[in-house]
């Protein structure tokens, strides 16, 4: 395991009019960077004409003005960022994939992990489907094209598609005349649609992405939902709503989302907040100042503080053009990046008890990094808090923990986890407060499998995620003389 990656974001606009699209998706998959910084990709539909561009790298690198101009003025466009949880690090492992089949085009954005990848990818290349990617994406791309092949409408096909896909998907997908947003029937991902004051529409993971592009929010597509956007206005399609328990990725809550972000109707800061007052009334310590660990830790360290009495300070100073530590492919990477991302401010921690907040702890190399900066700087006592339970159980929802033979958790007690990190003390959420984070009631629609082990759906059969690239990889190896 390479470590605990990023989820992807996924962006769809529909105009009635010939407007900017590219520019649109740009600012939407820009307020969308955190989810995913691997790659990224803009189609652009001008009168069913596809003009697509992707690559590896950030938004802002991938897409100059320059690159923007060629992509042109049209009434629709999908965009995507990716961090891939199967899938290489490879330029045609990059989204939007598009499609071109006897029944029209289609280009489409996937958020999310099948669960049965495998088995249909098998169906589909024992029918003769041909693969060019090594994602779930494309899997998914050739089960809908395989049902609109007999469907009378693309949305028809999706309709179909959603009975045999399983898994976490959060999918916008556009047609020469339509946009698409479909979410899973559990709801594992975020997705969520606005309007537009020329009478369009956006499609986003999060809401931030919305007011990017001065969208106001109407609606989270609910778990089960296909929703329409076309020249006749919204249709919804709510088939498989209800079908399956609603089980969204707490992990969404805790790091994920941006904390300017609504989701499910919760503001993901006071959703934080609210997971650092909790960690405070479980794990309460005599210290003399709160930090959190930059940017997803300093929510809960607010909340923490308010809950405690304990002053809250700005511990560290982020270097801002450093991406997210998690997302590093490489150990030493990850390592040397700690060194420039985070440093200390002396007068805030010397010679204080510090209760220092982060999100999670997976493997606890970072985490030990973190602590050894304070210990630099002089903080006399150092106590860990982390507003997320312990990671004791792989992912198959699209959280890369795909093994526990990396979780720091599944190898050691808390107590010895505390002296590997260098902390004095170290406290984690308890798994019952995790599911209250969301509402502050004991209403339980969140998947917490990586905590607790309950998996909401099924379990896939074949759970390697590289199966495709080591399969790759054998071939190329006998080719050789």
């Amino acid at each position: 395991m390479s470590g605990l990656r990023e989820e992807c974001g996924i962006f769809g606009v529909y105009s009635p009019e010939q407007t900017d699209v590219a520019q649109c998706a740009y600012y939407g998959l820009f307020a969308l960077q955190h989810r995913g910084q691997e790659s990224c990709g803009i189609v652009v539909n001008d009168d069913g004409l596809f003009r697509s561009y992707k690559e590896l790298g950030l938004v802002n690198d991938v897409f100059n003005s320059d690159r923007l101009r060629e992509l042109g003025r049209g009434n629709m466009a999908v965009g995507h960022v990716r961090y891939g949880t199967t899938g290489a690090t490879e330029r045609h492992n990059a989204q939007p994939i598009v499609i071109n089949h006897i029944k029209g085009r289609m280009a489409l954005a996937h958020n999310g992990n099948l669960v049965n990848s495998y088995e249909l990818r098998s169906e589909l290349e024992l029918k003769g489907s041909i693969f060019h990617t090594t994602s779930d994406t494309e899997v998914i791309s050739y089960i809908i094209t395989e049902e609109r092949l007999t469907a009378p409408t693309i949305e028809e096909a999706v309709n179909r598609a959603v009975r045999r896909i399983e898994g976490a998907y959060s999918l916008v997908i556009m047609s020469p005349s339509k946009l698409i947003a479909v979410r899973d029937r559990n709801g594992f991902r975020p997705l969520c649609y606005g309007s537009l004051p020329n009478g369009g529409y956006v499609v986003a993971s999060e809401s931030c992405a919305l007011d990017a592009v001065g969208a106001l929010f109407v609606a989270d597509v609910k778990p089960g939902e296909i929703v329409v956007f076309d020249k006749d206005g919204v249709r919804n399609l709510t088939d498989h709503c209800g079908t399956e328990p609603e089980r969204f990725c707490v992990f969404e809550y805790v790091y994920f989302a941006r904390p300017d972000s609504v989701v499910n109707g919760c503001c993901i800061h006071e959703v934080r907040a609210r997971a650092g007052a909790y960690l405070a009334m479980e794990h309460p310590v005599e210290a003399d100042v709160v930090i959190g660990v930059p940017d997803s830790g300093l929510d809960a360290a607010i909340g923490y503080s308010k809950q405690s009495g304990i002053p809250y300070e700005i511990g560290f100073i982020k270097n801002k053009y450093i991406g997210r530590t998690f997302i590093a492919p490489e150990q030493q990477n990850r390592s040397d990046k700690v060194k420039i991302k985070l440093n200390p401010i002396v007068s805030a921690v010397k010679g204080k008890r510090v209760v220092l907040i982060d999100d999670s702890i997976v493997r606890g190399t970072t985490c030990a990094r973190i602590v050894g900066l304070l210990r630099d700087a002089g903080a006399k006592e150092i106590h860990m808090r982390v507003s997320a339970p312990r990671f004791l159980n792989p992912c198959y929802y699209g959280t890369d923990i795909d093994s526990r033979d990396h979780l720091i958790a599944c190898r050691y007690t808390v107590e010895e986890t505390a002296r590997i990190i260098g902390a004095d003390s170290l406290g984690y959420l308890s798994v019952e407060n995790v599911k209250r984070i969301a509402t502050g009631t004991d209403r339980n629609d969140c998947c917490t499998a990586c905590f607790d082990g309950e998996y909401p759906g099924k379990i896939p059969t074949n759970t390697n995620k590289s199966r495709f690239e080591r399969k790759i990889s054998e071939k190329n190896q006998r080719k050789k003389p």
